[in-house]
């Protein structure tokens, strides 16, 4: 038995789409970030592509993005079936517990005992169907009270991500592959990471959470209580003539932290976490390795060319080359190497390096060269 019509018809889908993309500098900017650039050759930008996965799910009219105030153009261009009630503006980054709290605390006055399901804006995943198949059993355990992740089966000891260690079935009909979480460890060292990898009983956290709203908030309440106090003001004040100025009041004293912190881990202490394990391709687009992987069928003999107009001349060379440039690059001889061409700035660099990336765009930032940024 699948997520029921009624289920479904309590679903919303909620976007955020923040951040800039450092490691994927100087394609990503403050002004175009990642999620608004097409890096996984669907000739249409990564946020249109996460809206396209969701429709079916949630329809156009069910769909929020949480954004910042400066992309709020961008966003709508691309996204023309969203509704000006489902745009949450950002003042400035305050991390994801308060940009999704903020979606599921106007949605749960607006629509008390919503489920909600947040997904990143800026992720690759070349199976949709698998996907919302996934989704439709993550929709029946938040239903049952539980906050729900979806996992990703490691690749590789990354340390970007956070690990879900979870072996013991939960039994909920219409869930038949959801877990039960019994650990959750955000970012380990590589030597840790390297461990949980080798084990085999890992799984990646994707970002992807789904949840009854008001069970997402109360676990807010318990980690954060000042920060759920804020959360509720701005929802409170949202929907009336007086958001502006509650807005300009509060926001800027929200606590920056992420939800993996406030939610995930304690909720797993609690045993309140639940994982449905995706059996989709997934990649989070975080640096010019995953780009070069993604485009080359994670072949390294071969080159991936990114770019409307690139003109690129390559002999034996292998890596990957984005051009927003008229200028010819020649690569001979070269392997694993990331070229990132633009009119302003220019990034050379190998796939091993390539989570270095953030430490250039960290060191321009201090150097006061903050217009390439």
């Amino acid at each position: 038995m699948a997520a029921s019509d009624d289920l479904l018809d309590r679903f919303y889908s909620v976007i955020p789409a923040g951040g800039i993309g450092s490691r994927l500098w100087p394609l990503s900017r403050a002004d175009a970030p990642k999620f608004l650039h097409d890096l996984s050759g669907s000739g249409q930008s990564l946020l249109r592509d996460t809206w396209d996965r969701l429709v079916p799910l949630s329809g156009e009219h069910r769909i929020m993005v949480v954004t910042g105030r400066a992309h709020r153009a961008a966003v709508e261009k691309q996204l023309p079936g969203l509704s000006d009630a489902n745009v949450v503006l950002e003042s400035e980054p305050r991390e994801s517990t308060a940009a999704i709290g903020l979606a599921a605390a106007i949605l749960e006055r607006r629509e008390p005992g919503v489920i909600i399901g947040s997904f990143a804006a800026d992720h690759v995943i070349s199976q949709p169907e698998r996907f919302r198949e996934v989704v439709k059993q993550a929709l029946v355990t938040a239903d049952a009270g539980y906050i729900t992740t979806i996992g990703i089966t490691p690749t590789e000891p990354s340390i970007g991500f956070g690990y879900i260690h979870a072996t013991k079935p939960l039994v909920v009909e219409g869930a038949p592959d959801a877990k039960i979480v019994d650990s959750f460890v955000e970012k380990p060292d590589l030597a840790t990471a390297k461990k949980y990898v080798k084990s085999g009983s890992y799984l990646w956290n994707a970002g992807m959470f789904i949840a009854r709203a008001d069970t997402l908030l109360e676990q807010i309440g318990h980690s954060r209580p000042e920060l759920l106090e804020g959360i509720l003001k701005l929802a409170e004040a949202w929907d009336t003539p007086r958001r502006g100025a509650v807005v300009d009041q509060v926001w800027p004293e929200l606590e920056k932290i992420a939800i993996d912190y406030t939610v995930a881990e304690p909720s797993a202490l609690e045993g309140k976490l639940a994982v449905v394990p995706g059996n989709f391709t997934w990649d989070d687009v975080g640096d010019f390795a995953s780009i070069a992987k993604l485009h080359s069928g994670g072949r390294k003999s071969e080159l991936a060319i990114l770019g409307k107009n690139a003109r690129v001349l390559s002999d034996s060379s292998s890596g990957v080359v984005v051009s927003h440039s008229n200028r010819v690059i020649s690569l001979i001889g070269v392997e694993d190497i990331v070229v990132v061409d633009t009119p302003d700035a220019l990034l050379v660099t190998t796939s091993a390096h390539a989570q270095r990336v953030k430490a250039v765009v960290d060191a321009l930032r201090l150097s006061g060269s903050g217009d390439v940024l």
